[in-house]
């Protein structure tokens, strides 16, 4: 799921970043540079650097992702369309603030400074999740909570939400300045960047979910606190590779005071703890956050269609009336798609048999999957596009759409049909949740990707920028919806054991919905292929 994050901040800043300002002078230091440049296996030296960066910061954040929708349900005895509400809401926000975070980055703070500001509230925020307290209790029919801990928990996830939107879009772009304009190295540079992301995906799920679930929570979200920190660490130690690219535009411009005792840099820090208030504020409101997503995106989407009614081409109109159309396809694939850390992550625990050989799996730890065959299935899925585009047979951007829905909602079919199967003691066989979360990842696979450079290519240069922000505003809402889709699978037990039957009935009942939805939404973008492929105007 980082492909949202890692392909789309990268490409439209390298192929804008002269235009959105102060980019010139770093890019003609770049190029200036380029042959003096230490390598280490025909890359520059800080590729490996922001690599074992993002490998880290990857690790605390999935490992705490892991745990989250567990913490919720089993400590602060929320119940599941509670804490499914809050994991949407969270998570919509962990998506749509890196659209301020890289436009702060891009015009006034630099990659640099961004980075280390993401990854200082980053590690705040992880292992202030680390503080634990005493466990919720029923009483008398009512769940009584420590709200002293209840509100560090909530200020912890507004570090985290805060901490992304500051580091997770600038890391990514800092990797296309490490290469002059035209370096053929840039691709492989970025391909080795991404298996970093997945690697620290994969592992964490397994350690920091295991852990957590085996030994407490404050361990698992410890540990993945230390994990952001050894990236930091990582971070700061190797600027001597980064060679001054990821500087600020204009530093004189940093440094001057806005007031007495006070710089416009120190300015911008205050301002992001006031983001972390305001995060901290509308975690807490999930249905707040619904509503902020939709006015956002009403205005945001109005915009283009004016701009495109009022200054484009009739190509242009076409191009960026495909754009639109498929964004909103997007928003069907990612809320069907991150069920994995609520709904999916729930029904893992309570419903599917994961023992193993005589050992049980952590239900956490199915969440390295989707990691997992990333690894295993990136690079032949590229060399399957390629073979087909040698041949003229390759889909186009709207077919894959089609395709990568239609895996998500058969992902849920093959849950379905292991819930019809379940044993006489209400279990499902893991294969079922391993099966899903492949259909899931190869979805991911067909869309993503070409999603994100879709808008790259088919949107007029002048609103690039503008509208793969609404590219990510559009994700982000699709994760508060997943939020809310999830919160239909949950049974008020009032401190009981739900029974087996409940269970696999909720379950059925939201996954037998996503399944008709995703197989039936991305049949009729398949067959509508065609004619949507014509909005290309010659593009390809």
């Amino acid at each position: 799921a980082d492909s949202r994050l890692f392909h789309g901040y990268n490409a439209p800043l390298r192929g804008n970043f002269k235009r959105i300002g102060g980019g010139g002078a770093l890019a003609a230091g770049m190029e200036a540079t380029a042959t003096a440049r230490q390598e280490w296996f025909g890359h520059p030296r800080g590729l490996y650097v922001l690599f074992a960066t993002e490998m880290w910061e990857r690790f605390s954040f999935y490992g705490m992702r892991a745990l989250l929708i567990f913490y919720l349900t089993k400590h602060f005895l929320f119940s599941a369309q509670e804490a499914s509400h809050i994991y949407g809401a969270y998570l919509g926000m962990v998506y749509a603030l890196p659209v301020v975070g890289g436009l702060i980055a891009d015009r006034w703070l630099g990659f640099r400074k961004s980075i280390v500001l993401g990854g200082v509230l980053l590690s705040l925020g992880h292992l202030g999740m680390a503080v634990e307290g005493e466990p919720a209790e029923w009483v008398a029919g009512e769940v009584q909570r420590d709200g002293f801990v209840v509100q560090v928990f909530y200020l912890s996830l507004g570090l985290i939400i805060a901490g992304v939107g500051f580091l997770k879009p600038n890391i990514s772009s800092a990797v296309g300045q490490l290469y002059a304009e035209g370096d053929p190295r840039r691709d492989g540079g970025f391909t080795i960047f991404y298996m970093g992301i997945n690697l620290g995906a994969f592992l964490s799920s397994l350690i920091v979910g295991g852990i957590g679930e085996a030994y407490g929570w404050r361990y698992g979200f410890g540990l993945a606190g230390i994990g952001m920190l050894i990236g930091l660490c990582v971070f700061l130690r190797g600027q001597r590779h980064l060679e001054g690219v990821l500087e600020p535009p204009r530093p004189q411009w940093l440094a001057a005071p806005v007031c007495p005792g006070l710089n416009r840099e120190w300015a911008i820090y205050l301002g992001a703890l006031a983001l972390t208030a305001l995060a901290w504020f509308m975690v807490q409101r999930p249905p707040l956050v619904g509503q902020a997503l939709v006015a956002t995106l009403a205005l945001a989407y109005g915009f283009f269609v004016w701009h495109m009614l009022r200054h484009c081409t009739r190509d242009e109109q076409a191009r960026m009336t495909l754009v639109i159309l498929l964004t909103f396809c997007g928003v069907c694939f990612w809320a069907l798609f991150e069920q994995a850390g609520s709904s999916m992550n729930l029904f893992t625990d309570e419903v599917v048999d994961r023992n193993l050989l005589g050992w049980e799996i952590a239900a956490s730890q199915f969440q390295s999957l989707n990691a997992g065959f990333i690894l295993l299935l990136g690079l032949p899925f590229a060399a399957l596009w390629a073979a087909l585009g040698r041949r003229g047979r390759e889909p186009g951007i709207p077919a894959k759409f089609g395709l990568g829905i239609m895996q998500a909602g058969l992902g849920f079919g093959a849950l379905v049909l292991g819930i019809a199967w379940a044993d006489d003691a209400g279990k499902v066989a893991m294969l079922w949740i391993v099966l899903a979360y492949l259909l899931h990842t190869t979805g991911e696979l067909c869309l993503s990707p070409v999603g994100l450079s879709m808008v790259t290519k088919l949107t007029p240069a002048r609103v690039t920028g503008m509208m793969m922000g609404a590219w990510f505003l559009a994700t982000a809402f699709a994760d508060y919806v997943s939020g809310v889709l999830a919160g239909m699978a949950s049974v008020d037990a009032r401190g009981g054991v739900p029974a087996a039957g409940d269970l696999l009935r909720v379950y059925g009942d939201l996954f037998e919905l996503l399944f008709y939805a995703g197989t039936g939404f991305g049949a009729l973008v398949l067959l509508a292929s065609p004619w949507l492929k014509r909005l290309q105007r010659g593009v390809r």
